[in-house]
């Protein structure tokens, strides 16, 4: 994807979007901020992209150092996609921007496809850094039967795949009101009263979670 020179002359916003500006890039690396993935499974999440747009793509963010091909221990040449360090550094502003677009959310979007790791991180944008508890606590959600897992640790915040032997708060809902409740469209109180979300551990850690998560 070339930029035409006299538009990279002081505007690192313009350089940045002719990099991954384009909305099938931003759903690569949308799926490589969830995890490593395989080129087929990149092409499964992502209806409607094609094999040969979605190799352009990863060709293009490989060229920019953005995203890189590793091997998968234990099976031979199998290979995946991941973000470099370079990559990396689109997770918060990437993050913000998710954040942003849950307000243009309705009740109109609902009946699409929608996956639990997409759940995890629209909760990852919700987290307000001036909220979070100075305590280590560990939260877990059960999304969709996936784990994932937040753990603060020295006012620092950590997101991982998988469950954990004694966390603070368990969280259980499907992916649907997950995102419904990070767009504000219901309230925790509501999904909780409803049953649509099961909440088990520390009252006082789940009132820290919801305040770090700007819910209250």
């Amino acid at each position: 994807m070339a930029i035409k020179q006299d538009l990279r002359r002081g505007c690192g916003l313009t350089v940045g979007l002719g990099v991954v500006g384009e909305r099938w890039t931003m759903l690569v690396i949308r799926e490589l901020l969830i995890g490593p993935a395989r080129f087929t499974a990149l092409l499964e999440n992502m209806p409607g992209i094609g094999p040969n747009l979605l190799s352009d793509r990863l060709r293009t963010l490989t060229a920019h150092g953005v995203v890189e091909q590793v091997g998968i221990p234990g099976e031979g040449r199998a290979m995946r996609y991941q973000l470099t360090g370079l990559g990396e550094q689109l997770r918060q502003p990437l993050l913000g921007l998710a954040r942003w677009g849950l307000g243009f959310l309705s009740d109109d979007d609902r009946g699409g496809t929608t996956r639990a790791e997409w759940g995890f991180l629209a909760v990852q944008s919700m987290v307000s850094r001036e909220a979070v508890p100075e305590v280590d606590d560990t939260y877990q959600f059960r999304v969709d039967e996936q784990d994932f897992t937040i753990e603060v640790r020295d006012g620092r915040v950590r997101f991982t795949r998988g469950a954990v032997t004694e966390p603070d708060l368990t969280v259980e809902c499907d992916a649907e009101t997950f995102i419904r409740v990070g767009a504000r469209l219901t309230s925790p109180a509501e999904v909780i009263a409803s049953g649509a979300v099961r909440v088990s551990g520390d009252p006082m850690a789940a009132v820290r979670c919801i305040r770090m998560l700007g819910l209250d």
